[in-house]
């Protein structure tokens, strides 16, 4: 006779034979791929621990007592059953990868207390049910990276996009209006300096190196004309990006 989805039970010896330490030195406690229906409670015994990894189960909601793991800077809960997170995951403050990718959460279900996490660098909410972002996700002043694809969203908020710190959006594969796909395909905008000084201000040294350059540039623009066949560039014309999507992009080394 089948059994129903009772799940595998992990006790404490179990738990403590999964602690890693990392290549920080941290301890990690990996209970990834272990066919886990309900979160075990027993950890909460282990709440020192600096990371959780959770991922690849079956855990439709995680209680409360997620607040205990206080020293916390790792957790990942991607590829699960999750339905909502609750709020009491806004008093991890030193959390500073989060990724919930990969699971039934919807923007009714994620809560407002995720904008408490302060410390946080990398987020992962790809591959859920979102069809829209809170702005107060635009608090996550060290936010670095963040995941949205695959999800249903139409636009993502200024208070997000213009975070200061933001150096990925991956915000692939979402039903954005035609006219804003160009402006979501890469938000991040990279802005080069230049500082411009007159002849008088540069010294002797720094002012020769500028007319060497400056030579150079003229001799090359008044030297043998361009030919008339058009160059071909081949090359160029064939995809040449190297992102990846699999959850190991996200999880930070």
């Amino acid at each position: 006779k089948a059994k129903g989805q009772k799940g595998k039970k992990i006790t404490l010896k179990i738990a403590k034979n999964s602690i890693r330490i990392s290549s920080d030195g941290g301890r990690r406690l990996d209970l990834s791929k272990m066919g886990i229906t309900t979160f075990p409670k027993c950890i909460l015994k282990l709440a020192d621990i600096d990371e959780l990894d959770l991922s690849r189960n079956m855990i439709k909601k995680i209680p409360s007592s997620i607040q205990k793991f206080q020293k916390l800077r790792w957790l990942d809960l991607h590829s699960n059953k999750l339905e909502e997170l609750p709020g009491a995951i806004g008093t991890l403050q030193n959390l500073f990868y989060l990724n919930i990718c990969n699971n039934k959460l919807t923007t009714k279900n994620l809560p407002e207390e995720l904008n408490l996490l302060k410390n946080l660098r990398i987020l992962n909410l790809g591959l859920n049910c979102l069809d829209s972002i809170p702005t107060g996700l635009g608090a996550l002043k060290e936010l670095k990276e963040i995941g949205l694809f695959d999800n249903t969203l139409t636009t993502i908020p200024n208070s997000v996009k213009k975070l200061p710190k933001l150096k990925k959006l991956n915000a692939e594969r979402n039903p954005f209006p035609d006219s804003t796909k160009k402006e979501h395909a890469d938000t991040i905008k990279r802005i080069q300096t230049l500082y411009l000084v007159q002849e008088k201000d540069l010294c002797c040294s720094c002012l020769k190196v500028c007319q060497d350059e400056r030579d150079k540039l003229n001799k090359l623009k008044n030297g043998t004309p361009s030919p008339s066949k058009k160059p071909s560039f081949p090359l160029l014309l064939t995809p040449n990006s190297f992102a990846k999507d699999n959850q190991e992009e996200w999880r930070l080394r």
